[in-house]
């Protein structure tokens, strides 16, 4: 008889979550406690909004909570890419990962397969950054600075089930 781990348990949001996520994919409150407003846009009280959102990250449906500023209106910033050799992506994306200026990283089915974006505060801090993930990578780092801005909507419906 083979033993197997029972399935893990789906995530189940919570209503809070739920509203959280619904109510603040655009538009976080830009004020000096934005957990607190939140809260009372929702009826709820500033740490229970931090404790469901801790939450959430913690299940992995949240990575980060934060605005989204437009490129180069605050600062520096690129998208860079690399063509990491497969044995190497964990590593090189390990070592692109530890940089505060990096926003993420994320791999590609492309040549060029580890794509991320570097922001700082000015456009010599970004080169300097690019130019050091080259010297400890070895491997060249493709700068793909923002000609023209072009806005996505990251933010959809959700449907709860």
């Amino acid at each position: 008889m083979r033993r197997t781990d029972p399935e893990p348990e789906p995530f189940r949001p919570t209503a809070l979550q739920r509203a959280l996520l619904d109510r603040f994919q655009r538009e976080l409150p830009l004020v000096p406690r934005p957990y607190a407003a939140m809260a009372e846009a929702l009826g709820a009280s500033e740490a229970e909004v931090i404790e469901a959102l801790a939450g959430l990250q913690a299940a992995g449906v949240l990575a980060r909570v934060g605005v989204t500023l437009a490129p180069n209106r605050v600062g520096a910033s690129t998208l860079a890419a690399m063509a990491v050799p497969k044995e190497r992506l964990a590593e090189v994306a390990a070592l692109v990962s530890a940089f505060s200026e990096v926003d993420h990283n994320y791999e590609r089915e492309h040549r060029f397969n580890l794509w991320f974006v570097v922001t700082a505060a000015s456009r010599a801090e970004v080169e300097r950054v690019l130019a050091t993930i080259e010297a400890r990578t070895g491997l060249p780092v493709l700068d793909l600075p923002l000609e023209r801005p072009f806005k996505l909507d990251l933010g959809f419906p959700l449907s709860w089930n």
